[in-house]
């Protein structure tokens, strides 16, 4: 049942960062580029659900399901960022890494981020709800 909930403190989390995102113009949480109005655009049809597992002890990661436009840059990612890897991957992670990937957002405050999302696989359920 921990396990749970927790999950579901991410998902709440996600789906804030979305629709804040969407709401705002000059929003700090969301990236403005292709890959992030594709990904809005696909959430305006329904719920993405993504299963996601520990990489690299840095990151949650799974397949999105569909492909997304790259605009791949080399960068040092920091808990609480959310990118784009191989045009089909989101990850989520919660330490850093330096790789290339299309940035789509951020969680603020993300310090807990590796404790809320807990160990194994993990349902990452991006939504603008």
């Amino acid at each position: 049942m921990l396990f749970i909930k927790k999950t579901s403190i991410i998902l709440i989390i996600l789906s804030f960062l979305l629709l804040s995102g969407v709401n705002a113009q000059n929003n700090d949480n969301m990236e403005n580029n292709p890959a992030t109005k594709e990904l809005v655009k696909k959430l305006e049809t329904g719920n993405v659900s993504v299963n996601a597992t520990d990489y690299g002890n840095f990151e949650k990661v799974g397949d999105l399901g569909f492909s997304l436009p790259a605009n791949d840059e080399n960068i040092k990612t920091e808990p609480g960022d959310i990118v784009l890897y191989q045009k089909n991957q989101i990850s989520v992670f919660y330490d850093s890494h330096s790789w290339s990937y299309t940035k789509l957002g951020k969680i603020q405050n993300a310090s807990d981020l590796k404790e809320i999302l807990g160990s194994g696989n993990t349902t990452l359920e991006f939504s603008l709800k």
